[in-house]
């Protein structure tokens, strides 16, 4: 009777680890923070001199959302969200103040493509916009981008960027209403638009704080690319959310999957993997990397230091538990009313070993919009990538 009673013992906790939800693991990952942090000059220093460039009157001058992409060729592409275009004046301002400004008037797109080499230099803007609006106060962000092939099994790559597409709004959604997730598909080596699908819309959730936008940042690991994303809450602290997609398929609509809180499903209501509202949580934008089989998230910080702390997660799995967060760096700013934002990994940059280049945006910070685009005006350096190199450890 004793031995029937082990083995139906058994025989339950085999029914049970079956049945639990499968979370993605890797046996070297360890506790994963900033260990130091340098500002990276050079690639800061490299788009201050490519926006002042006046060799051309129509391409980028300043913009932010800072994602790129290694592309087969070298070269890497760079996206913007909301750009400044034309010519930059030199300093002095019209107030006599030492910094390089624009016109009131300047060209304004919802965004734009820009393609460096390796360095970061031998900038081009490729279109601006490159992404057309969906319609009348509707237009979409490009975030994250994968090269990969064209079909499964394909020999011929092109380039997916997933976009966020939101529309015009007021009081707490001065900067837009999120409305969807697509994907667009940019043919190779010539960047042009192909098509664009719609993987996930939000238009039915009520509440826009609810609304969830994926494409912040993308990871592969094994045979999928993961997917992160966020809420739109209006809070201090955001929610992050995770899809993934078998890798080469990000353009499949039916290839998605949403992690719901116990398994990963299609057609799901995403379920936070990171986020209190309180303490912890991501801004509205951030970035993740997967180093030594650890993954670190990289956010602004939450409530008041969030403009200008960034701080750090890490986890073994996508889906989490997540541990953080712990401070990072303090993003170097110059002076005025003025925050810092998105933090984004670049590993066409290089780094390896622990190190990573991340950027991260720059803005005037004020609740009225033609405030904080006159200041863009008058100091054009506001409005650009600033680049940093940490080491983790």
């Amino acid at each position: 009777m004793r031995l029937i009673g082990l083995l139906t013992v058994v025989a339950c906790l085999i029914v049970l680890v079956v049945a639990l939800p499968q979370r993605e693991g890797d046996s070297r990952c360890g506790a994963r923070s900033v260990a130091a942090w340098a500002p990276a000059d050079e690639a800061t220093r490299a788009w201050e001199s490519y926006g002042n460039d006046n060799s051309r009157t129509d391409d980028w001058t300043g913009g932010d959302g800072t994602h790129s992409v290694a592309l087969p060729d070298g070269r890497v592409l760079w996206l913007f969200s909301d750009t400044y275009l034309g010519v930059v004046h030199p300093a002095p301002n019209p107030e006599g103040q030492p910094y390089a400004w624009r016109d009131a008037g300047a060209p304004f797109v919802r965004n734009s493509a820009v393609v460096t080499d390796r360095s970061g230099r031998s900038a081009r803007t490729v279109a601006a916009p490159l992404f057309p609006d969906t319609g009348v106060g509707e237009w979409r962000w490009p975030v994250a981008a994968r090269v990969e092939p064209r079909s499964p099994g394909s020999g011929q790559q092109v380039v997916r960027v997933l976009l966020w597409t939101r529309a015009a709004g007021t009081g707490p959604y001065i900067y837009g209403v999120p409305t969807a997730t697509e994907v667009a598909t940019l043919s190779l080596p010539d960047l042009r638009l192909e098509g664009i699908t719609q993987v996930l819309d939000q238009r039915q959730v009520a509440d826009p704080a609810r609304r969830v936008l994926f494409g912040t940042s993308t990871v592969d690991a094994g045979d999928w690319t993961y997917v992160f994303g966020g809420d739109d809450g209006q809070a201090a602290v955001h929610r992050a959310h995770v899809a993934r997609v078998p890798r080469g398929r990000l353009g499949s609509v039916a290839a998605w999957e949403f992690w719901d809180g116990q398994r990963w499903r299609g057609g799901a209501r995403p379920a936070p993997v990171l986020g209190d509202g309180q303490r912890r949580g991501v801004g509205s934008a951030f970035g993740v990397v997967r180093d030594r089989g650890t993954y670190v998230l990289f956010t602004m910080a939450a409530g008041t230091a969030g403009l200008t702390h960034v701080v750090s997660y890490w986890a073994c799995s996508p889906t989490g538990p997540w541990h953080g967060p712990a401070r990072a760096f303090t993003a170097p700013l110059p002076e005025g009313t003025v925050a810092a934002y998105n933090p984004q990994v670049h590993p066409a940059l290089g780094g390896g070993g622990g190190r990573l280049v991340l950027s991260y945006d720059v803005n005037w910070l004020d609740a009225a919009p033609a405030t904080a685009q006159a200041q863009l005006s008058r100091n054009v350096s506001l409005y650009r990538p600033r680049f940093v190199s940490v080491r983790l450890e």
